[in-house]
């Protein structure tokens, strides 16, 4: 596993971002991630979680974000593209992330449950695989986590 590169300042403002998407995305009861694709500096593709409102399991944050920068940028890879997300990566999104050819992913907070980039694997730097990302970690983990749990916190109260 290579070392974590730091963030920078346009880092963190693509993360508050998502941050405002996972907040839509708890507003909405649902899950409170975010994410967003930047191409040259630009925002190409957001996405926040719509499992409930679809009733599908593949509508994650991240692919909601990558099937709209695909749309935007009208190709069928990303290779100069940063992917961000209040979330680290599941299988599911992390296959997406390595198939349209993302360069770099930077995310908050680690998952412990589902991760693929850190927690339960390394799938986007797995030397194995013909494409691999730059990863960049815990930039806003502290209010991730706390967004999660807040959220999963009301889920549980809500049921007593």
């Amino acid at each position: 596993m290579s070392p974590t590169p730091p963030t920078s300042e346009e880092d963190a403002r693509f993360l508050q971002r998502c941050f405002e998407l996972a907040r839509e995305a708890a507003a909405a009861d649902e899950v409170p991630v975010g994410a967003v694709v930047v191409v040259d500096g630009a925002v190409v593709g957001e996405g926040r979680n719509r499992v409930e409102e679809r009733r599908s399991p593949l509508a994650h944050a991240e692919m909601e974000a990558l099937q709209q920068a695909l749309a935007n940028v009208g190709e069928k890879r990303l290779p100069q593209a940063v992917l961000y997300c209040t979330l680290e990566p599941c299988f599911l999104c992390a296959g997406a992330i390595l198939h349209t050819r993302v360069a770099r992913v930077v995310f908050a907070a680690r998952d412990p449950k589902f991760g693929a980039v850190r927690s339960l694997g390394t799938v986007l730097e797995d030397p194995r695989l013909n494409h691999r990302c730059t990863v960049v970690e815990g930039e806003g983990a502290d209010a991730s986590a706390e967004l999660l749990r807040a959220f999963f916190r009301g889920k549980r109260g809500a049921k007593s």
